[in-house]
């Protein structure tokens, strides 16, 4: 499975994001602590900072290999900082299908609009499900696609479906996403467990959406993601939660991802992760399948709204 950590707070080095931690993005792609998968299809980040030439824009590096065999990556790094963050690592199948390039490297990240994604998921049979969805797609967004991933074709999708940039604005693009997606594979006869864990990010803000389809294209999925491991290893994984950790201080814990808990509304800073990254997985936010969290900083502190999406 891929993963992706996203942060949003007080600007600190991206090192205690990304490599500093024993359980840091980049050893998660080597040696995972949850989900035993390598992901050697590449990576990527994109980090907004006050300290850059343009701190109004994203910089963005990715590479099409493995993370820990990154030979830039620990001599870049260290030389950064950022209050917002979207970092990404890529698995992928080996067979003729994969393209391993940039241009396939999360996070995307397109003109005329403040969000950049990344996700944790796959739409099964895309390339032919284009046949219903590209009438819904601008063409302003179209003709930025560079790559060959079902990602960005989402992220054009998405896009091409935001009425606006407000969090109700947001969620209704995702609910009318996941509406046409499911109308069109009904229409060609695609229905297939579809799995969307997504991180949309602009800077000081962060949307995290987990949901999907089951088997049969049905959006009521429920069940024991965990119970379902052995039996329905696919449908645990649509089912799985997506995490939240949210407090203040997390400057203060180096080479771990610990925190300061505090009341809800003082948290100063969040981290949305595919998995818990601390020992203690019960002081992460679970956002279950079919749920929406928006998360933006203004004036120092956290705003966070969790909601059901209607689908």
């Amino acid at each position: 499975m891929c993963r992706f950590l996203a942060y949003i707070g007080p600007e600190l080095p991206i090192e205690s994001l990304l490599l500093a931690p024993e359980n840091s993005l980049l050893n998660q792609s080597l040696d995972p602590e949850l989900h035993p998968s390598l992901q050697l299809a590449g990576w990527g980040f994109a980090a907004w900072s006050d300290h850059l030439l343009h701190p109004e824009a994203p910089l963005r590096y990715h590479r099409p290999k493995a993370a820990f065999h990154d030979d830039n990556a620990k001599s870049v790094i260290p030389s950064l900082q950022a209050h917002t963050l979207l970092s990404h690592i890529r698995a992928a199948s080996y067979d003729a299908s994969v393209v391993q390039a940039d241009e396939n490297c999360h996070p995307f990240s397109f003109d005329h609009t403040p969000w950049i994604i990344a996700q944790n998921g796959a739409l099964p049979h895309w390339r032919q499900l284009q046949r219903e969805l590209l009438p819904h797609c601008k063409d302003q967004y179209l003709t930025q696609m560079r790559g060959t991933t079902d990602t960005e074709f989402l992220y054009v999708l998405l896009l091409s479906l935001l009425e606006g940039d407000s969090d109700e604005d947001v969620q209704r693009g995702f609910e009318k996403l996941l509406q046409v997606i499911c109308k069109a594979a009904r229409n060609l006869d695609l229905a297939a467990l579809t799995k969307l864990k997504i991180a949309l990010v602009s800077r000081e803000r962060m949307i995290g959406v987990n949901f999907g389809c089951g088997h049969e294209g049905e959006t009521d999925v429920t069940g024991d993601w965990q119970k379902l491991r052995d039996e329905d290893l696919p449908l645990s994984m649509l089912l799985e939660p997506i995490y939240l950790l949210t407090g203040a201080n997390f400057q203060d814990y180096a080479n771990t991802y610990d925190i300061d808990p505090c009341p809800e509304g003082e948290a100063t800073s969040a981290i949305l992760a595919s998995e818990p990254l601390t020992e203690n997985a019960e002081e992460w936010l679970k956002i279950e399948f079919g749920e929406i969290v928006f998360l933006e900083r203004k004036d120092g502190l956290i705003r966070k709204t969790v909601r059901k999406l209607d689908v």
